[in-house]
């Protein structure tokens, strides 16, 4: 009798036939058994105890529940264990104590079991998975009003105007914490059941898993055929030499394997469990980062004309927010000058007026006496100083202006920074000059004016807005009043903003309010010789600074990295177990078993146990059956006396049944 090799592809399951010559002996007379499984699953021919192909089902319904009636009955033993450190729930809600003996010595006894057994129901169920991804889901939920409503550590301008604006909604706001959602009870208790979750579930999961590292892959149980990825061939070869071969692939295939007793045992993919580890490891690290960060944190910003310089301390900063933990003394102490802003920009085409250039040239030095260093900020190029990074985050133009009183005396010359309105740099602000003046009486009083700057002017046929973000064509639009600021109130003002509410605005010849257009040199007189206000020919530019400092932004980075890394190791790497099992058969062949098992059903374990198969098979050849082998014993077949070792090379055989792959 010859042994052939047929292989039938369905669905990606193997199915090797035994035949003699031109009839199929696939399914025999006698105590055979044929499992004929439905739609596409294989074929299953078992010959007494010997499966007679490589069997393994994509979704194999019967495959799965003989490995659960197997694995219920112990029959494979520490084989058939976990694949994985999950935990197994196992403990239902219910009467914990048991039995109550009489009197108060059986009610405390009792009551002491309830207690710790629904503690432990309890504990089991906050650090479970399905808890975790809970508590995750109300976070995200929960961050969505600190998104959406003004919040006072941020604003409080905002959440002052909010309250006004909405007096229902407002003081329930306030009541259920919306206005510091980050700080809130609600949030904070979510917070800190997620890391009590977290730690909780990866913990012991991390401490038996490094008990499974430290161990060996567990021996081959007594019947390979229960399993649910199974081959077998018989050879010439010794079992001894058949293990030894079998020990070397699989080591070759990076398996963790050993010899264990008649058979070899191997395990594969433990990065799937690092993976899912540092997953969550990594989420629990991200969370402490950002507590960190928002507990910690500062933001500042400031506008600083060319020129100016800007030190590092708290009175220095235009607005500025921080953590509820941060202090001043975390201020790096840091201070540096912009010496030229310089931009350039599209001249036309479809991105006109596009920056193209956009840059701070600064020359800052740190500590108190630190060393003067010179460097360029640019948009995505923040200057880093210790813990703390300078963006360059805006820019604007400050035309020089000089005031002059009733006499001719200078009461008031410098630059202006205005705020940009548009993407062509057409600029507001207020010319405000409190101190020093007085009007041709000599009274003493207040000048206000409203300025409009246009650094490129259309003409007087075109809308009084700037055509392009250069310095092309530069006006200064300016409209004048005198009396109170409003300053000496001691309520806040905005230094962009001129309040006319006690103010009265000069009047043209016709009576009109007064509003010129001034062009660099060019100056504006005050009616009765109150003074009047110069242009100034040298326009400086501005630049919009934010400082900030966010400890533990490198951790968040981190973490997120390794959860995406793990995330896709715990996804795509399947954890796998393999024996070899290389016995003399009652005939005096050896006959040779593989089987796999996978953590769950998958086409990748029999695709695998099949290239091993077929490589083993071509160290160790398989024998022919003789043709009145006995059908209703195990394979018996007169075979010629097996050699001493496995052959250097040997003879061109066809492979074993169920060893080939496709």
């Amino acid at each position: 009798m010859s042994t052939t090799r047929d292989t039938d592809s369905r669905t990606g399951d193997r199915d090797t036939d035994v035949r003699d010559g031109d009839r199929d002996t696939d399914v025999r007379d006698g105590d055979r058994d044929t499992d004929v499984r439905d739609g596409d699953r294989d074929t299953d021919v078992q010959a007494g105890g010997r499966d007679t192909g490589v069997r393994a089902g994509e979704g194999s319904d019967a495959a799965a529940v003989r490995d659960t009636e197997a694995r219920d009955a112990g029959e494979l033993g520490a084989a058939g264990a976990q694949l994985s450190t999950a935990p197994r729930d196992t403990v239902v809600p219910g009467s914990f104590g048991g039995a109550r003996a009489p009197g108060a010595a059986g009610w405390l006894a009792w009551t002491g079991r309830e207690t710790v057994g629904w503690a432990r129901w309890f504990w089991r169920q906050l650090t479970s998975m399905r808890v975790a991804l809970i508590l995750l889901f109300l976070l995200s939920l929960g961050a969505i009003p600190g998104s959406l409503i003004p919040q006072s550590g941020q604003d409080a301008t905002k959440v002052a105007d909010f309250m006004d604006r909405h007096e229902t909604l407002g003081p329930l706001y306030e009541k259920l914490g919306l206005f510091h959602v980050y700080s809130s009870a609600w949030f904070s208790a979510i917070y800190i059941l997620l890391f009590v979750s977290l730690i909780g579930c990866i913990v012991p999961r991390t401490w038996q898993f490094v008990g499974q590292l430290r161990g060996r892959p567990p021996g081959a149980p007594r019947r390979l055929t229960r399993l649910p990825a199974y081959t077998t061939w018989r050879t010439g070869a010794e079992p001894e030499a058949v293990r030894e071969e079998a020990l070397k692939l699989l080591k070759r295939r990076r398996f963790r394997a050993h010899l264990a007793g008649d058979a070899v045992a191997a395990e594969k993919g433990y990065f799937r469990e690092i993976g899912n580890l540092a997953f969550h490891i990594a989420l629990i690290v991200m969370l402490i980062a950002f507590a960190w960060g928002q507990l910690f944190k500062s933001e500042g910003n400031k506008l600083i004309v060319e020129g100016d310089g800007f030190a590092n301390t708290l009175l220095q900063y235009d607005d500025f927010k921080s953590g509820n933990l941060f202090s001043t003394d975390d201020l790096e102490p840091f201070s540096f000058v912009l010496n030229k802003f310089r931009g350039t920009y599209e001249p036309s085409g479809p991105n006109r007026g596009t920056p193209r250039i956009y840059e701070a040239a600064v020359t800052y030095s740190e500590g108190a006496d630190g060393k003067e260093k010179q460097r360029t900020i640019e948009v995505n190029e923040p200057l880093e100083i210790d813990g703390s990074k300078v963006y360059l985050v805006s820019h604007g133009y400050a035309p020089v202006v000089t005031v002059r009183d009733g006499k001719g005396d200078i009461v008031y010359s410098q630059a202006v920074p205005l705020l940009p309105l548009d993407s062509n740099v057409t600029s507001t602000g207020a010319i405000k000059v409190m101190d020093g003046y007085r009007d041709a009486d000599g009274k003493r009083d207040q000048l206000g004016f409203q300025a409009f700057f246009l650094p490129s002017y259309g003409g007087a046929n075109t809308a009084v807005v700037s055509q392009f973000p250069a310095l092309l064509n530069p006006v200064l639009n300016l409209e004048a009043f005198h009396g109170d600021l409003g300053v000496d109130s001691g309520l806040p003002q905005s230094v962009y903003q001129l309040d006319k509410k006690n103010m009265k605005g000069f009047k043209d010849s016709k009576g009109k309010q007064l509003r010129e257009n001034l062009k660099p040199g060019e100056t504006m007189q005050l009616p009765n010789g109150a003074g009047s206000i110069t242009f100034e020919k040298g326009v400086k530019e501005w630049a919009g600074f934010q400082v900030t400092q966010q400890p533990g932004s490198g951790w968040a980075l981190a973490g997120a990295l390794t959860a995406i890394f793990g995330l896709a190791a715990s996804l795509f790497i399947q954890r796998r177990r393999v024996w070899v099992r290389a016995t003399t058969g009652p005939d005096g062949v050896t006959v040779v078993e593989m089987a796999g098992l996978g953590r769950s059903e998958s086409a990748k374990v029999p695709e695998e146990l099949g290239d091993l198969a077929g490589i083993l098979y071509d160290l160790a050849p398989g024998t022919p059956d003789t043709p009145d082998a006995d059908p209703d014993t195990e394979a018996k077949t007169t075979t010629p006396e097996p050699p001493a070792e496995l052959p250097a090379e040997p003879p061109a055989v066809p492979a074993a049944e169920g060893a080939e792959t496709e």
